[in-house]
């Protein structure tokens, strides 16, 4: 698989996010652990989780843990990245929260290292602003854990361009990545992919499918990237995550998966080549 860089790292171009293997619907953890595992057998070095990603109030971290276990069983597993993040919640009823304050932010860091076993995590993020604390603020903790060796590498998410500039100054120039929606359906942060772009750091589009949901049906949502799929004999899927990787060197897309199918099929987009002419229609406003 073609790699790109992610900070002081060079990782996978196609990561995998971790989220639908402990949300609502999740797998069995013996199934869970295989798609872990599939991905790490096609190449797969960056692994996206958070402490949110959970179902049930009792189980905050839960999609770390099994991230750590799997990739116990795994074996050699040093040149693996794992990227957590902290300052959304999820109270167990469905909803989602925020709490991006200091000292909250810097307890959830320990504590997702301790669910981790690593001493340092690879890349920490603030998973999404909180309106009821200044960004600075927020983001000031990340430098603090920083400089703490609590985290090796510092990022954001669900981040504006102001936000993104207001982070570098903030980290004193030490932000690596930008994690933000982005999709054929979810196109609005392709702002932020473009100033990401100008400031060499890594883009990371999340759901980049469109979805749990919707990713199943984004050739039927999106009729220009079935056609390209048809052209080339491969899934709809694998052109959208083709397509995000030829936006730019700095995209790394992070589709989700529960199944080592879906993981497997996303790898080979790092292989499909897209000519020009279909990089612009695929780019065309729907």
């Amino acid at each position: 698989m073609i790699q790109r860089t992610l900070g002081s790292r060079t990782v996978s171009a196609i990561g995998l996010g971790g989220m639908p293997m402990s949300i609502e619907g999740r797998p069995d953890e013996e199934r869970s652990i295989a798609t872990i595992h599939a991905a790490l057998d096609a190449g797969v070095t960056l692994i996206d989780t958070a402490d949110a990603y959970h179902r049930d109030a009792g189980e905050v971290g839960h999609n770390e843990e099994l991230i750590a276990k799997a990739l116990r069983l795994y074996g050699d597993t040093a040149d693996v990245l794992v990227a957590t993040k902290g300052g959304h919640l999820r109270p167990g009823d469905g909803s989602w929260t925020q709490n991006g304050r200091p000292e909250y932010l810097k307890e959830a860091a320990k504590a997702s290292a301790k669910r981790l076993g690593v001493e340092a995590i690879g890349l920490y993020q603030f998973h999404r602003p909180d309106p009821q604390v200044p960004y600075a603020e927020s983001v000031g903790a990340i430098r603090d854990l920083l400089d703490e060796g609590v985290i090796e590498m510092a990022g954001i998410s669900n981040a504006s361009v102001a936000q993104i500039d207001e982070a570098v100054e903030v980290l004193d120039g030490r932000l690596v990545s930008v994690q933000n929606q982005f999709s054929p359906k979810f196109r609005s942060s392709l702002v932020e992919l473009e100033h990401c772009a100008k400031l060499s750091i890594a883009f990371l589009p999340w759901s980049p499918l469109g979805g749990i949901r919707n990713a199943p049906e984004l050739g039927d949502r999106h009729v220009a990237f079935n056609q390209v799929a048809d052209a080339h004999d491969v899934s709809p899927q694998q052109v959208a995550l083709a397509w995000e990787l030829a936006l730019d060197p700095v995209v790394i897309p992070i589709p989700g998966a529960s199944r080592p199918a879906s993981i497997q099929d996303s790898v080979m987009a790092a292989d499909l080549h897209l000519t020009p002419e279909e990089i612009a229609l695929l780019s065309q406003p729907e």
